[in-house]
């Protein structure tokens, strides 16, 4: 595995043809990349503690437009953090696809670079002001990465990669598409391009994961939590109450049926491997509510979850597609789940889903992205909906054998 780490890492500074250095130790009040920040009109400039990694570090609000088309419309204030090493040296740039916060990520580190990480429009502290839903799409998001990564090119002056991961990831990729001279490499990492709100290539994914006897492992449990409702309700409507969950949205029985069926999706999003810590169900129901609890996600389904993540919700539903549930075999067991999740979006909300920009953007991956990577995990549901290469570019899609949602390059 090593071999293979060392390969992604030498294929990247292929593609950006660099040679990092160790930044230069300078004085944060005098330096000249503070100066020039604090030069820019439309940047709001906080300085931050630098650390270990990196010399200087900012939190920066930049003045964007809320519909990139028009300049001259309402303004909204776009978070991002700036964590400098040398000018000489290369950006990694992270394009999160929700709100942010500041640390130091996998390429900066491996490359010695300097990094930016942005916060999505609509998430966090970038929300726009009037509020107004049809300006949160794709293009508008790449607009706004295409703007902050001009804008800082007037000071690094060496070469861009962009990184993300999951929806990060995707981010990635559309600026990619709509930009696609703005930087020099890409590290996505399991990132999906969804073709629907129930893209069905998840359906076939858990059709062949991992092995036969873990797969009915999974599913046998999730029968077993819907026979014994009279058991495990109980137990979850108390643990929802300790930790003050409320599911006034979907409805706590609907809430239950929901999370035993997310639990095949979340476990195997983040499990590597086998599925030897399953219990079985002659465990205790301590035991085996415990290993539910840590899987399936109980606060997922609840109202300040879904609440938080509406804007997340709005994207998947108009453009960016998401999963649903197939319960054939579960049909039988089930009181008021019916698979469907169009519960996350805002009920004043009449959404119609697009399928048009992710047909897009696959399309111009598989023909024409050059200088990207493509990192998954091959237990991660996530992989069924990933890009898929022709090998007409030059990039590469890795996959890592039982690999989890947590797959990065040192995981190789």
């Amino acid at each position: 595995m090593k071999s293979i780490h060392t390969f992604l890492l030498s294929v990247i500074l292929l593609f950006v043809v660099i040679s990092c250095s160790s930044g230069k130790e300078i004085q944060q009040s005098e330096s000249k990349l503070y100066k020039w920040l604090l030069s820019q009109p439309d940047l709001t400039v906080k300085k931050l503690e630098p650390n270990e990694e990196f010399n200087e570090v900012y939190e920066i609000f930049i003045e964007q437009p809320i519909d990139q088309l028009n300049p001259n419309s309402p303004k909204f204030k776009q978070q991002f953090f700036l964590s400098h090493k040398d000018e000489d040296l290369p950006i990694v740039a992270e394009l999160d696809g929700y709100s942010v916060g500041n640390r130091a990520n996998e390429l900066s580190r491996l490359l010695n670079c300097n990094q930016i990480i942005v916060e999505h429009r609509y998430f966090g502290e970038s929300v726009p002001e009037p509020f107004d839903w049809k300006y949160l799409d794709i293009k508008q998001a790449a607009a706004d990465h295409h703007r902050i990564i001009q804008k800082l090119k007037e000071f690094y002056k060496d070469k861009w990669i962009t990184t993300g991961i999951s929806k990060g990831g995707s981010t990635v990729i559309f600026h990619r598409r709509f930009y696609p001279n703005d930087v020099d490499a890409t590290v996505a990492y399991v990132a999906p391009v969804n073709f629907s709100v129930d893209d069905n290539r998840v359906y076939e994914w858990f059709k062949t994961a991992s092995t036969d006897e873990c797969r009915q492992k999974v599913k046998n449990l999730q029968k077993y939590f819907l026979r014994n409702r009279d058991v495990y309700y109980p137990i979850f409507v108390e643990v929802a109450e300790k930790k003050k969950y409320e599911y006034n949205i979907v409805g706590f029985e609907r809430a239950f049926e929901y999370c035993v069926l997310e639990y095949s999706f979340a476990y195997w999003q983040w499990n590597s491997g086998g599925c030897e810590n399953i219990p079985d169900t002659t465990e205790s129901e301590e035991i085996i509510f415990g290993h539910f609890k840590e899987h399936a996600g109980l606060d997922y389904f609840s109202d300040e979850s879904i609440k938080s993540l509406y804007p997340f919700w709005y994207q998947c539903y108009t453009e960016y597609g998401y999963y649903a549930y197939d319960i054939t075999e579960f049909k039988d067991l089930l009181k008021f789940a019916d698979g469907k999740t169009f519960f996350f979006i805002p009920d004043s909300l009449q959404l119609d889903f697009n399928p048009e920009p992710m047909k897009d953007i696959s399309n111009w991956v598989a023909n024409k992205a050059n200088n990207m990577i493509f990192i998954y995990g091959g237990n991660d549901p996530w992989t069924s909906t990933g890009v898929c290469l022709t090998g007409k570019t030059n990039s590469l899609k890795m996959i890592l054998p039982n690999g989890s949602h947590r797959t990065r390059i040192k995981s190789f």
